[in-house]
């Protein structure tokens, strides 16, 4: 496969840049940088319209994540001032929506739940703990925090899909059908990938499984997406120097 560059996007960042991000329809990229910013483009085929620089974070922003389009234009920002931050697009621009200070030690990594699960943010920090961020639909938000899901820090979070593996093959009759149990999987300063599970009945989370491959620390993880095959996929990435 031949792989070439189409464009380069001049964001005016004053620093390094960490994180960017396109929305779910292509139209918007998010990038966020070490400035403390936010800034967002508007995308129209090769060429990019800088939208907006959203200010808010005291350190570096590390990572951005948009929500799917049926909430609306929000995208959330974690930063080393151990802050995370919603943005929302209104028809005057974009404004702070939401501002949440749930840990006690740098936000490294966000990462919004599949749109069927309704609008759920997981935050992962340096301080260990995981904490999942709910929204009840009246204007209340409910904080969950997986507490020392890595001992000295996580680094990343990422949601399973929301259908579970074979469910494609599922018959009519098949009492899982239609079922999907929440998970995460992290990735922490332990040298530990976790894969964590929500327990339907009281909304807390608990340890599934602890995968052991890595021998430094764990830097990234991804949940690959999944239309009902039989199997899962995780990718992870760790900090080895050679």
């Amino acid at each position: 496969m031949q792989v070439s560059v189409t464009s380069t996007v001049d964001t005016a960042h004053e620093d390094m840049i960490h994180d960017a991000q396109m929305d779910y329809y292509g139209r918007k990229l998010a990038t966020c940088s070490s400035d403390r910013s936010v800034r967002i483009f508007e995308v129209n085929g090769n060429t990019q319209t800088h939208a907006a620089t959203l200010r808010g974070h005291d350190g570096p922003v590390w990572q951005v994540s948009w929500a799917h389009p049926m909430f609306g234009g929000l995208l959330a920002s974690c930063s080393y001032d151990r802050k995370v931050i919603i943005w929302k697009e209104t028809n005057n621009g974009w404004i702070k929506f939401q501002e949440f200070l749930n840990h006690d030690s740098s936000v490294n990594s966000v990462c919004w739940a599949p749109e069927a699960y309704g609008l759920m943010l997981a935050c992962a920090s340096s301080d260990g703990n995981v904490s999942i961020i709910s929204s009840g639909g009246d204007g209340q938000w409910e904080v969950k925090k997986i507490h020392n899901a890595h001992t000295i820090g996580c680094n990343a979070v990422s949601w399973a899909p929301s259908v579970h593996p074979g469910s494609l093959f599922d018959s009519v009759n098949d009492p899982k059908r239609g079922k999907v149990e929440k998970r995460l999987v992290t990735g922490g300063c332990d040298n530990l990938v976790k894969i964590w599970k929500m327990r339907e009945t009281d909304g807390e989370w608990e340890e599934e499984e602890k995968l052991e491959s890595h021998s430094d620390w764990v830097r990234d993880v991804a949940w690959a997406p999944n239309i009902g095959l039989p199997t899962s996929k995780i990718a992870s990435c760790s900090q080895v120097i050679p």
